[in-house]
């Protein structure tokens, strides 16, 4: 690969910084990009629509003088829309979809400089923590082609983690930006709720539960992108209060001596492997070692009370989405939709709307619990997954049984949904490994629109545990 060779040793940050300071040219910077699409992508399936005579017309326009200007960039091919291109989720039934604008999440993007070259694989309509849409087929692990990258934001993560770009597009309702982060050894970000604007289709999504916002290998390039992005839209239903500073700025900041909780899963039902306990306490005791007040403490949370909201919540919104194909009245034929979607949504169809105001109640009442708890605690530390990514097909979505389905998701992740709920920040952080290698990640979670002591706390560990150096090692 001849191609600007010194390109995967950069991050987003770090290519416009070079594209700023002309040490290399925009055009270079995609080329190379492209260049490591064709040679790994085919492998993989992360990356299912080929944009790049769009990004090279991108910078043959001019690209905005924005923060990333010439950082290669992938949109995930749900939520986000780019005009004239097919915004299908994964789906057969959406699969004629086709926007005749961007959305606020892309024009922000587009104007942070962020050279957009394709869109990447998702589980249909985003119902997933596996990235294995019928429609497109899966998407593979670089570090283990065997394995589920995780989902819904899997192209995302197996692009990413294959060094094809520095970071991409990724959102998350049950914990889709953190769980593929955790299986492909990234860092992985759900901001505040309202801190990215959906808009101008939708106010919110799943009740407030989904954010939009990246994957990548350093924790300065989620700051950076969400510096871009992380600002109201007119028109709003609500929004996240604004930061004392930019985020980026927060990545070196000393965070100080920090009051920090870690739980197993324990008193909230939730239960995790050997492993992730193991790589739990390694980062506790870096953490000891740095200073901060350590205290095992489990979070004011049922994770079977969580789980009951998620399916409730879920099962109204796959209904919804089902009733919502642009051509009015149209609705799946067989085989347009897979079988846990269209089971789920048989449920939803009987979700009636006090069920749901009753549900988010039950969901706000969380938050407030754990708006207490953080009185006592600056950040929570838990697992970054139930157990290791299973073999791709484990987490079906073709399988007859959407109850067994359902148990599934739950079993392999179970901590993060709750703070889609609650609404926090959180975020996932390769800090460790198993005996072979293969990534082992914790999640940090703040108060509510504290983004900036995680971007401080995972700054000091990122350089205290070296993660960037670890990466999959047959990508050619």
């Amino acid at each position: 690969m001849s191609v600007f060779e010194e390109y995967e040793n950069y991050d987003a940050v770090g290519l416009a910084d070079l594209v700023r300071r002309k040490e290399i040219a925009a055009e270079e910077v995609l080329e190379a990009a492209i260049s490591r699409a064709e040679a790994r992508n085919p492998a993989l399936n992360a990356i299912v629509m080929e944009l790049y005579d769009f990004g090279r017309q991108a910078i043959a326009d001019g690209l905005p003088d924005g923060p990333l200007k010439g950082a290669p960039y992938l949109i995930k091919d749900l939520g986000a829309a780019i005009a004239g291109f097919p915004t299908t989720g994964g789906s057969r039934f959406m699969a004629d979809v086709v926007p005749d604008a961007d959305s606020e999440t892309v024009i922000r993007l587009k104007a942070a400089g962020l050279a957009i070259f394709g869109k990447t694989n998702t589980c249909e309509f985003g119902m997933s923590i596996t990235c294995e849409p019928q429609f497109y087929g899966p998407t593979k692990n670089p570090w283990d082609l065997e394995l589920t990258p995780g989902g819904s934001s899997g192209g995302a993560a197996s692009a990413v983690a294959a060094r094809i770009v520095p970071a991409a597009h990724a959102s998350d309702g049950f914990g889709s930006i953190r769980v593929p982060a955790s299986c492909c050894g990234l860092v992985g970000m759900k901001p505040t709720r309202g801190r990215n604007s959906f808009a101008p289709a939708l106010g919110e999504r799943i009740g407030g539960t989904v954010a939009e916002h990246t994957v990548s290998r350093t924790v300065r390039d989620h700051a950076a992108i969400l510096d871009a992005t992380g600002a109201p839209a007119e028109g709003d239903p609500y929004f996240a209060p604004p930061p004392a500073r930019p985020f980026l700025e927060e990545v070196n900041t000393d965070p100080g001596q920090l009051r920090i909780a870690f739980t197993y899963g324990g008193a909230t039902g939730a239960v995790t492997d050997d492993d992730h306990r193991r790589v739990l306490d390694q980062t506790v005791a870096v953490l000891d070692g740095l200073g901060h007040r350590i205290e095992e403490a489990d979070p004011p949370i049922s994770n079977e009370e969580s789980q009951e909201i998620f399916r409730t919540l879920m099962a109204a919104n796959a209904a919804q989405i089902i009733r919502s194909h642009p051509t009015k009245g149209r609705l799946p034929q067989d085989g347009e939709v897979e079988r846990v979607v269209a089971a789920t949504a048989a449920k939803g169809e009987t979700v009636f709307g006090h069920d749901v105001f009753m549900t988010q109640a039950r969901m706000h009442a969380q938050g407030r619990r754990m708006a207490a708890f953080h009185r006592d605690f600056d950040v929570l530390l838990t697992p970054g997954l139930g157990h290791l990514p299973p073999k791709l097909g484990w987490i079906d979505m073709m399988l007859d049984d959407a109850d067994e389905y359902w148990d599934r998701v739950a079993a392999f992740s179970p901590f993060t949904v709750w703070f889609n709920q609650t609404g926090q920040p959180a975020i996932s952080l390769p800090v460790g490994a198993t005996a072979s290698g293969f990534p082992v990640s914790v999640q940090a979670v703040g108060r509510y629109a504290d983004e900036a002591t995680l971007f401080r706390l995972s700054g000091q560990l990122e350089q205290a545990m070296r993660w960037i150096d670890r990466q999959p090692t047959n990508l050619d």
